[in-house]
This record gives C-alpha cells, sequence and structure tokens, in this order.
C-alpha cells in the first residue's frame, strides 16, 4: 500500500521539483539589470549579438583582454587553449551571467571566473590547466595569485572545486543547451497560466488618493500628481518632491473621507503647449447652492514660479449640474489636435433612470458625453469655442460640444502616441467605460460615435427595448470582461516607452475593485485584441534591485511619464483622507533596451522652497504568492515609516546597484590568538591538517572593468623589502600560524566558496611573508578575505615552476604565477610592522579615516602624516568595514570633522568627492545613512548640496550655509567611488 501511495506521489513530487528548478535562476547581467540587444552586432563575442549583456564596447574589451593573455603562447597553444578562454571571458555576456558569476544577489561576494559544468572543467583542466594563472591576472598582480593557482593547477579536483558550478543545469556550457530555460528567453515569462510576469518598482507614496498623474511635456521630466483631497504636487525626475503644491483647491473641492466617494479633485491636464501657454485646466466637484456641480477651471502659471499656479488665476470654463453624487466622469486630455476633450458620467443612481432613453443617449444633455472644446486664444473672449468639425454643431436641438455619446461613467482616457518606429496608432483615444453590474468595456473614442449606453453594457443588452432599436447603430468595444473578474475598470495606456521593448504596443489597464493587472495586444491583421491578465513575477523573476512584486489593491488610475515609460496609482485605502496611496513603475525583467538608448538628461527646474526626497517603503516578497499588498491598518505622516511585522521572508531590496563584502572580521593584538568570522556563504576555516586545508578567497568586484589604480589594499601590508630582512635567530608565528594553533581541526569543506588555497596555508610556516606594490582592481582595492593569511604570499624574484608545461606553452617572456622561495624565518621588526600595516587598515587607512583627538585638541585641526594640517574642504569617507572606496561622507570645516545631509546631494556631488580622494568618479549615492549614521558628536555642516561636478570641493557647490541644516544623522549621505 506504500508503494502504490509513492508511486502516485512521485510525479506530484517531479513536477514540484521542476517548478522549483525552473524558478531558481532568471536572465540578469552583472550591474543587476535585464539582458539586452545591442544596439550593433558584436564582433568578439558574436554569439550573444541578438540578446545578452554586452554592448559594443564592453565586447571589444573582453575582445582585447583576451588577444592580451594569447599572446603568451605559440601558435599550437593558441589554437588548443583559444577556445576555452574565448568561451569563459564571454560568459560576462551571457544573458544568464549573474548566475554564472554568483552575482544574483547584490550583497553576497561575486565569483572571479564564471561557473563550469563538471564535464567542461576536467576537459580545460586536461588541455590547458596552467591559463587558470592568466585568467587571474586581470584581478591584481600576477604574483599575489602565484601561491593559489600553484596549489590547484597540479590537482583536478581543487582544479574544479575552485571553477565548478554545483547546479549542473545552469553552469556553462549547459545552460545554453537547456531548451527549457532558453525556449522564451527575451521574451516577458509567463506562468504556467500565460499570465504576463511584471514588476514594478515603488516612485512614490505617502498620497491621498491619487487620482491622477500628467507631465508637462516640456523637457524637465517632472510629474505632477493630483490628490483626491484637492492638493495637486510636483515630483521632480530624481523622485523628490517640491514641499509647496502646485495647487490646493481643498477649500472649494466636494469631498468626504468616506471609503468609495466618487467626487472630489478628479484631473488636471496641462496646455499642450504649456511652456508658452502657462496654463493648466482642472476637473473637480464642488457645491453651488447646495447644488453638486463638476466644473471645469483654468489656471495660470505664477510669473515668477513655474511650480505653482496662481490661484487667483482660476476661471471657470464650464460647469455641469450633477444629479446624483455618483458617476461624475472625471477625464481631460488635450488631444493632438489640440482641443480640449472633457469625459462627463451619466449622472449617477443605477441604469440611467433620466427621461425616456437616459442622459447618456440624450444629445440636449451633456452628461454621459465626451465633449470636445477649443480653450486657444480665450483670453478676451469667452472660456472656449466650439471646434467648427465638432459632428453635431448643425445638429438641432443637440449641444455643439459632444463628440461622442451614450457612455456610462468613462473613468481614466489615454491617446496613443503611435508605434516608435511606424507611428502606427498614433491619437487613437482609448477609454475604460465602469459598467453597471454585469461587464466592464475598453472602448477606442471616435468621432461621433454612440457607444450604447443605456441599451448595452458591454456586448450584451441591457435595457432590451432600446437594444432591440435598429437605429442604434453603436459602438461596440474592443474588450468587455464579467464582473468576476472585477467590477470597476480603470482606463489604460498603450506602452509606447523607450526602455522595455517587449512591451511596445500592449495595453495596460486594472480594475479598482479586484485590483486585477490585464493589459491588450491588437493583431495587425484582424484588428482584434487578445487578452493577456498580469500578475506579479514569481521567485527570481523580480529579484532586480529596487524592484518589488505586490501592490496595493485599490487601482484608481494610470499614468505615462513624458518619456513614454508607464505608471499606475494605487491605494490599500480608498478614502480621500488616508495616506496609503502610492505611485508604481511597470518594469518588465525580461529585457531592456540597450545602455545609452534610453538615456534622458532633464533640463533644469528652479526650485522656490524646499524638496522633500523619496523613501521606498515596499520590499521585495518571498514565500509568499506574488498579489496585491494588504491593506495598511493604520496611516502614518511621519518622514520614515514604520517597521512592519509579516510572517513571510522578506528582503529589502538593494537601493542602488553596488557590490559589497559583508564580512565581520575580529583582528587580535599580535600576542593573541585570532577569532574570524564569515559571511554566512563562507564556511569557517579549519586549521591546516595532513590532508587538505581550504581558505575563503572572496573579492568585491564591480562588474566593469577600470584602469587599475594605486591604492591602500585591506591585504597589503606595509613591511620591508627582502633586500632589507635579516635572518633572525627566534622565528615569531605569523597572526595565521597563531590562529591555527588554536584551532581545533575540522572535516575540511569543498567547493568554490572555501577556495583553494591548500597547499598554501600547508606550506605558510616555510613562506616568507613578503610584500608587493599596492594594486587596484577595477577602480577598487584588491581585498582578500580576512582570517586566512595575513596578506598575499608573493615574492619579488620568484624560482621558476618545477612542474612542467605542456609542448605548446611559449617560452616568451609571460606574467605567470610561480612557487616563491621557502623561508621559515621572519624577523621580529618585519612582525611588528606587518602588525602595524594590518591595524592601520583595520582603522580604515585607505578611505583617510582618523580618529578624533582627545583634550583640548578635540575639534581643532589637528595635523597627520608629516604635521601637514589639513585643508579646508577636505573630505573622507567612514566605513565601518574598512573600504576605502566607499563610506559616509565627511568634511572638514573650521577644524573640525562633519557629515553631509543628503538632500539634493546626487552622482556629480558625489564625483566631486571621489575626486578628492583621487578616484575618477562616483558610483553611487547612498542615502539616508545606508553607509553608516555618524554619533551625535558629530556635527552636520552641510545640507541642500548641488554640484556640477567641476568643483574642486563641496564648498565650491550651491550649498546652505555651513552648519545650517534641517535633517538629523539619518540622513547622512554616502558615496561609493570608481
Amino acid at each position: 500500500m506504500t508503494l502504490v501511495t509513492c508511486d502516485h506521489l512521485l510525479p506530484l513530487v517531479l513536477l514540484l521539483l521542476l517548478q522549483t528548478w525552473r524558478g531558481c535562476c532568471h536572465p540578469q547581467c552583472l550591474d543587476y539589470k535585464p539582458p539586452f540587444e545591442p544596439r550593433q552586432p558584436l564582433l568578439f563575442c558574436k554569439e550573444y549579438s541578438k540578446f545578452g549583456c554586452c554592448d559594443l564596447e564592453k565586447d571589444g574589451e573582453i575582445s582585447v583582454r583576451f588577444y592580451n593573455i594569447m599572446a603568451n603562447f605559440d601558435h599550437s597553444g593558441f589554437m588548443a587553449c583559444g577556445k576555452y578562454l574565448r568561451s569563459i571571458l564571454c560568459q560576462e555576456c551571457s544573458p544568464y551571467s549573474a548566475h554564472l558569476y554568483d552575482a544574483e544577489d547584490a550583497n553576497t561576494p561575486m565569483r572571479m571566473l564564471p561557473g563550469l559544468c563538471p564535464d567542461y572543467c576536467s576537459e580545460y583542466w586536461n588541455q590547458c590547466r596552467y591559463t587558470l594563472s592568466l585568467l587571474l591576472e586581470d584581478f591584481g598582480s600576477p604574483q599575489q595569485f602565484a601561491n593559489l593557482t600553484a596549489t590547484i593547477e597540479e590537482d583536478s579536483r581543487r582544479f574544479c572545486d575552485f571553477l565548478e558550478l554545483k547546479d549542473k543545469q545552469y553552469c556553462y556550457p549547459n545552460v545554453l543547451t537547456n531548451t527549457d530555460l532558453n525556449a522564451n528567453l527575451g521574451f516577458v515569462s509567463e506562468d504556467p497560466k500565460g499570465c504576463l510576469e511584471l514588476c514594478l518598482q515603488e516612485v512614490a507614496n505617502g498620497l491621498r488618493n491619487p487620482v491622477a498623474m500628467i507631465h508637462a511635456d516640456d523637457g524637465t521630466h517632472r510629474f505632477f500628481v493630483a490628490e483626491q483631497l484637492g492638493y495637486v504636487w510636483v515630483y521632480l525626475a530624481n523622485g523628490s518632491r517640491i514641499d509647496r503644491p502646485f495647487l490646493n483647491l481643498t477649500r472649494a473641492v466636494l469631498t468626504s473621507p468616506w471609503a468609495g466617494d466618487e467626487r472630489g479633485f478628479l484631473c488636471i491636464a496641462l496646455h499642450p503647449r504649456f511652456i508658452v501657454v502657462r496654463k493648466a485646466y482642472v476637473y473637480y466637484s464642488v457645491s453651488v447652492k447646495k447644488e453638486e456641480r463638476i466644473r471645469i477651471s483654468e489656471f495660470t502659471l505664477l510669473p515668477h514660479d513655474d511650480n505653482q499656479l496662481d490661484h487667483s488665476s482660476e476661471r471657470t470654463v464650464l460647469e455641469v449640474a450633477e444629479p446624483a453624487s455618483n458617476h461624475n466622469g472625471g477625464q481631460l486630455l488635450f488631444g493632438l489636435d489640440g482641443y480640449l476633450y472633457i469625459f462627463i458620467g451619466d449622472g449617477g443612481r443605477a441604469g440611467d433612470p433620466f427621461g425616456k432613453f437616459g442622459n447618456s443617449q440624450n444629445k440636449s444633455t451633456l452628461l454621459g458625453k465626451v465633449l470636445r472644446v477649443d480653450v486657444e486664444d480665450n483670453d478676451e473672449s469667452a472660456p472656449y469655442s466650439i471646434p467648427p468639425d465638432n459632428p453635431f454643431v448643425e445638429e438641432k436641438d443637440t449641444r455643439p460640444e459632444i463628440y461622442a455619446y451614450g457612455v456610462r461613467n468613462m473613468w481614466r482616457c489615454s491617446i496613443d502616441r503611435g508605434d516608435p518606429a511606424t507611428g502606427r496608432g498614433r491619437g487613437r483615444m482609448l477609454c475604460g467605460d465602469v459598467g453597471q453590474n454585469k461587464y466592464e468595456e475598453v472602448d477606442i473614442i471616435y468621432k461621433g460615435g454612440n457607444y450604447g449606453w443605456r441599451a448595452k453594457e458591454g456586448f450584451s443588452c441591457y435595457d432590451r427595448k432600446l437594444c432591440q432599436n435598429s437605429s442604434l447603430d453603436d459602438i461596440l468595444p474592443i474588450f468587455a470582461y464579467p464582473h468576476k473578474l472585477g467590477k470597476s475598470v480603470t482606463g489604460g495606456y498603450i506602452y509606447r516607452g523607450c526602455q522595455m521593448p517587449n512591451l511596445n504596443g500592449l495595453y495596460i489597464f486594472g480594475d479598482f475593485m479586484s485590483g486585477r493587472l490585464m493589459s491588450l495586444k491588437e493583431n495587425k491583421t484582424t484588428g482584434e485584441w487578445q487578452y493577456n491578465e498580469i500578475c506579479m513575477g514569481r521567485d527570481q523573476t523580480c529579484r532586480f534591485p529596487k524592484l518589488i512584486n505586490s501592490h496595493y489593491k485599490y487601482i484608481i488610475s494610470f499614468a505615462e511619464d513624458e518619456a513614454g515609460e508607464l505608471y499606475f496609482l494605487a491605494t490599500g485605502k480608498p478614502s480621500s483622507t488616508a495616506r496609503a496611496g502610492i505611485i508604481y513603475k511597470i518594469v518588465d525583467p525580461s529585457r531592456r533596451a540597450p545602455p545609452g538608448k534610453c538615456s534622458i538628461k532633464p533640463s533644469h527646474v528652479q526650485i522656490k522652497g524646499k524638496l522633500i526626497h523619496f523613501y521606498p517603503k515596499e520590499e521585495f516578497t518571498i514565500n509568499k504568492k506574488p498579489t496585491t499588498t494588504p491593506v495598511p491598518k493604520t496611516t502614518t505622516t511621519t518622514k520614515t515609516p514604520p517597521k512592519r511585522k509579516s510572517t513571510s521572508i522578506k528582503i529589502i531590496k538593494p537601493p542602488m546597484p553596488t557590490r559589497k563584502t559583508i564580512r565581520k572580521t575580529s583582528l587580535p593584538p599580535p600576542t593573541t590568538a585570532s577569532t574570524t568570522k564569515t559571511t554566512r556563504k563562507t564556511p569557517i576555516t579549519p586549521a591546516p591538517t595532513a590532508e587538505t586545508t581550504k581558505t575563503t578567497l572572496q573579492t568585491t568586484r564591480k562588474p566593469t572593468r577600470n584602469t587599475p589604480t594605486p591604492a591602500t589594499t585591506m591585504s597589503t601590508i606595509k613591511a620591508a623589502t627582502p633586500t632589507q630582512t635579516t635572518p633572525a635567530t627566534t622565528v615569531n608565528p605569523t597572526t595565521v600560524q597563531r590562529a591555527m594553533a588554536t584551532t581545533p581541526a575540522r572535516t575540511t569543506p569543498t567547493g568554490y566558496r572555501t577556495t583553494i588555497m591548500t597547499a598554501a596555508l600547508s606550506k605558510i610556516a616555510q613562506t616568507p611573508i613578503i610584500t608587493t606594490p599596492q594594486t587596484r582592481r577595477h577602480g577598487k582595492p584588491l581585498q582578500y578575505p580576512q582570517g586566512t593569511t595575513s596578506q598575499p604570499i608573493t615574492t619579488l624574484q620568484p624560482t621558476p615552476q618545477a612542474t612542467t608545461r605542456l609542448p605548446y606553452w611559449s617560452q616568451r617572456p609571460m606574467a605567470s604565477p610561480q612557487r616563491p622561495p621557502i623561508n621559515t624565518s621572519l624577523p621580529k621588526s618585519q612582525e611588528e610592522r606587518l602588525w602595524i600595516g594590518v591595524k592601520m587598515e583595520r582603522v580604515g587607512e585607505g578611505n583617510q579615516v582618523f580618529k578624533r583627538p582627545r583634550g583640548r585638541d578635540r575639534g581643532r585641526g589637528y595635523k597627520r602624516g608629516r604635521g601637514r594640517k589639513l585643508r579646508v574642504g577636505s573630505v573622507r569617507l567612514v566605513s565601518a568595514d574598512g573600504l576605502s572606496d566607499r563610506g559616509r561622507v565627511e568634511i572638514f570645516i573650521r577644524g573640525e570633522w562633519g557629515t553631509v545631509c543628503d538632500d539634493l546631494f546626487n552622482t556629480k556631488a558625489g564625483t566631486v568627492v571621489c575626486r578628492q580622494l583621487g578616484f575618477t568618479t562616483a558610483l553611487a549615492v547612498m542615502k539616508r545613512a545606508a553607509l553608516g549614521e555618524a554619533d551625535r558628536s558629530v556635527r552636520i555642516l552641510l545640507d541642500d548640496v548641488e554640484c556640477e561636478g567641476g568643483e574642486g570641493s563641496l564648498l565650491q557647490c550651491k550649498r546652505s550655509r555651513v552648519g545650517k541644516h534641517n535633517c538629523t544623522h539619518g540622513e547622512d549621505v554616502g558615496v561609493i567611488c570608481g
């Protein structure tokens, strides 16, 4: 009976395992972004010309590196090993490069070389084992890896422990032949039910029922967000919000805090020539003599402030009495023809009960209509005029403003920008029309069209008597869905942006009640629209920096920014007073545009007032079905969001694509044994035994290789050169030797993360510790794991390897690693200097972190080095990990060190800091004290720093007065240099 049950369950178990396996890897590049199709075909790594992680420039860098390595070979060696080296180097261009380099998590160490499959690694070892040292040359001086490569090149097991990726399905080259993995590579991923898996990025939060988001199309890339309560806010391209509202109509707007109240401030539209005309139009509910009305008003910008309307300039364009409090419509659009389109609901209640045929079919009223009016050149005349080609201008007893009729309650409309290549679809107007009790629909608006309400609801009849009228001649929707999918459609946009080419032509919309995201794709041949639901990416799909896979349920509106990227506005509590509204950007994680294609340079915006910076609240969620975010139980107005309690495991995505090796090492004084702590992925290093002993080699690595520059490293020790070393009669053990003497022997782990220094550790007591010039890799200090060896074991005059090279190995000069001479003594003076070097590295010598003086000199400009005083404006990076290329920014002013607030601080200001420290540029600016918060005793010296990038110090940038600020140490800014 047990056997039968197991046989019955076996297929289910295998299916679950397959689904787990399929979700454990996703296309991702080493910059933590999706792959792309390069703008020009690659010349070296040609197999990735259609889809991968390299553009032509990166391809050229890999080519140069390959030929530099192959210069060490004769013709036979080139023919024998070239294919292996080329394949290994080109894996940086693979769409799965992040997985091959173990770089899918930005907070864990990255492999130096891609993970190989066992069979391929064995073949590589048999043919070209001695080329490993050449592949590692780029990570430091050749001699620094002499012991590492020498100990493993002779042992195939150790060799492949270092290079293999244990996941046989995703290692190279199996990843190329995995049919399931590569079947739809580069296309929008789908779940087993065909649901399109997309991700989100939070761009704004703390909003009270955000009902609309628009842009000015003026090159600033700012956007304007309206709240139902009556506020309109200005957001800059960097996500910051201006503290003063663009418009405040809260005293005039008719609304309530009741959940689901349809009245309020409903829409805003800017004049298509906003830079010149400087006018905005708004749509809101108002009470006039106890009568509820819809009001469309015109406002003008203040003369000397482009981010605030003149409240005294309001001019009423149109008012329409509302017989009920629902079905208020609420859309304003400027068409490509320059006219203003106004979408008004049918007047409310249920079934449009007004008159014989209802308001929507009655062309003598404006309710239930799409209106088109001309507001151009109206300063000295009526608020609007009638376009001469409006369809019912000549019809008797018909309002000439009507452009289309028979609509119920259109909520959110958009105008198609057209295909970027062909222009197909340009100017089409698509709307979501909320249904009665059976169907929701999406329509394309045509001039003079009758959209059927109340005769029809969707494709079906609602009023059967009217529905049978042959003169109805109504326009059917392009799509309608039943109420089991949702009960209140929210119209969206056709994606025409640049960043996500897979989404081009996809109409994305949603439903307010169900929180469902949906899409339609037009068949260009038949004209029919194909439906696909959109769901949040599962498993690894959304595991990219800043991306999330859940959202609040109530989808209020959709939006398009100046570049054509899509957003939607949702809330967890549909009340005009609840600060539960969030704006999400829609992101396709399967493919991006090639680097540089979609770059924008927002024009300068003159700000009056302060900026409120954006900090995301939402998190990427795993071990939980990705769906809508639960309704918040409480609302908050504090700047720092409260921590949420959840039973599921949550990973907060890193704010910037930076890599950092996480390790905490307690380094003892020279007279005591050391205890070493490593990251969760790094096993504790055991003491050397008669068998093999392995230590951990982890490097902090950026995917882009830069020209190395000199700097102090974590493991390069300032000791005497070999010519200064004299034999000593007493042998002083090194720190590592003392640690190993007190560490119990354990079973040695294997694999890449436990690394390959077996022979090096077994002979460390007999190896002299000789330093080499300090080196950098990729513009950052080369780092060695703390707690394994005190420093790289190298020699300035290595002896030739005893191992016989293969016949094809070239005898020309080459920088290959070689074995160091054996020396069993270490002078006491040299060991003391060695310990001082380690100690200086631990306190951050490389990033200029110095202790504050005590006593009466505290806070003064103390001297360092050879008595040289610090210059005013000098900067330093304070890093808890002792890293020289990253840390909290501190500046020296008025005889003391102080911090800098992150308000307005961007990469240009970060570049000014990095250049002062000898780096080329700032790779990332870290806000909210992400790189450490200063002690309360440290003053905040600078705030609101705005730089152009060419200044000599932060004091030369636009900023507040020294010592004047409105922030705390929780907003200390940090930078990562490169």
